[in-house]
Formats: structure tokens, sequence, C-alpha cells
């Protein structure tokens, strides 16, 4: 993504607010061997950008004054209430300097997967995002997870998950976490092949009645009239 900035002359407290009324985000630009840099930004163009997945997990292009940086979004302040960005911190990217990210899985195919269409389960997705370590040519927008696969019982871990080329997932706690489970849901349809079999299994599972006993014959009367 690209983005235009300004350089900045005056700081501080009532500096930054002068320039907020005036619809402009204080910001700076820091990292590398450059001095850091006190920029501002069009408020409007920079709300709109926050609302990007892209912007925060991939290498910006920004030009300030004619000249061409490569940054990473590290830092935003919101006011309390209001829809407004008070402060916004960038990074500069070396090409030759790994980077440490956090960037988002997208999740597919699990309303294909026997556990979604056949067995009454959903996927639960229990991590939305991972840390990588790559180098900025290697930083991927986004990470694609397929569920196709998903059965009944089972679950998805981050070594099932292919990265892409030139990126590590980099896990803190567990070696191998949960990233999406199959949780039943009580009361689910069950599929009408299903469902149609179901009562022929009841029956062929109960076991056979028992025969009623036959009535005894009634003793002959023997006696005779007299």
């Amino acid at each position: 993504m690209k983005l235009v900035a300004f350089e900045r002359a005056k700081q501080g407290t009532g500096a930054s607010r002068r320039l907020r009324i005036t619809g402009r985000t204080p910001g700076i630009v820091y990292g590398g061997v450059a001095e850091p840099k006190m920029i501002e930004l069009d408020h409007n163009a920079l709300w709109h950008a926050l609302k990007k997945e892209a912007f925060h997990s991939s290498v910006l292009e920004m030009d300030i004054a004619g000249s061409h940086h490569q940054v990473l979004l590290r830092d935003v302040q919101m006011h309390p209430f209001k829809q407004l960005v008070l402060h916004i911190d960038f990074q500069r990217v070396d090409a030759n300097t790994k980077l440490h990210m956090k960037v988002p899985l997208h999740f597919s195919g699990d309303e294909n997967s026997p556990a979604v269409k056949t067995e009454g389960c959903i996927a639960n997705h229990v991590i939305t995002e991972i840390e990588v370590i790559c180098l900025p040519a290697d930083l991927p927008e986004f990470i694609a997870v397929d569920l196709s696969g998903l059965k009944k019982g089972s679950s998805l871990h981050l070594a099932d998950v292919t990265m892409p080329k030139g990126v590590t997932a980099v896990t803190r706690g567990k070696n191998n976490p949960v990233l999406v489970s199959v949780v039943a849901v009580a009361g689910a349809e069950v599929p009408a092949a299903d469902a149609a079999a179901a009562p022929a299994a009841k029956a062929a599972a109960k076991p056979a009645a028992k025969t009623a006993p036959a009535a005894k014959a009634p003793a002959a009367k023997t006696a005779a009239k007299k």
C-alpha cells in the first residue's frame, strides 16, 4: 500500500492540537540509520487506510516530500471516544533485516468439510493471527488456511499449515498450538440419509421380544350329573 506524508516542523502538545484541528494527524518515522522524522498525514485518508487489514500487516510505501521509504505501522493512538487518530508511529524497513510481525490467518473451506457438512459440527477459530519472522520481501499480507479436511473430533494445529516461502512461524509456550477446533452442536440437524438410517439401526439393536407363554387349557370336567 502507498501513503503520502508531509514533514512536520513544529512539535509539542499545542502544535499537535492545532494540527488536528486542520484535519491532519501528527506522526513519526524512526528506525534504520537515519534520524527520526516528524511527519503529518491527512486524517481522513489515514482513517480509511486503518480499516484495511493490509495496512496493519504489510510493508507500506511512504512518500515524504518526494522521497520514498518502506515502513511498517508500529503504533496508533486513538481518541478515547471520538473517531480521531491522535498520533501514529512508523518504522523504517531494511531490505536485509528480518522482520518480526503478526500476520492474520484467512480461513476457508470449512463449509465443505465433513465435520460441518455432514456431522453437525462447527469450526471454532482458536487463533486468528500468528507471529512470523521473515525478510520484508517475503512478508505475506495473510496466511491462507484450508479447513475442508476437518472431521468430527479433530483439530487443526500450526504444524498442519504450510508457511509461505521464507516465512517462519514464532510460537510462545506451546510448540504446536491449536488453530481450529471442531465443536459438536447440540441439537444440530442430521442429514436425511442418516436420519432415515437411525430408526433402522435402533430396531436392529433392540433384543427380540419374549414370546408369551401359551395359555393352559381348562381342566376337563369329570363330575357326572347325578
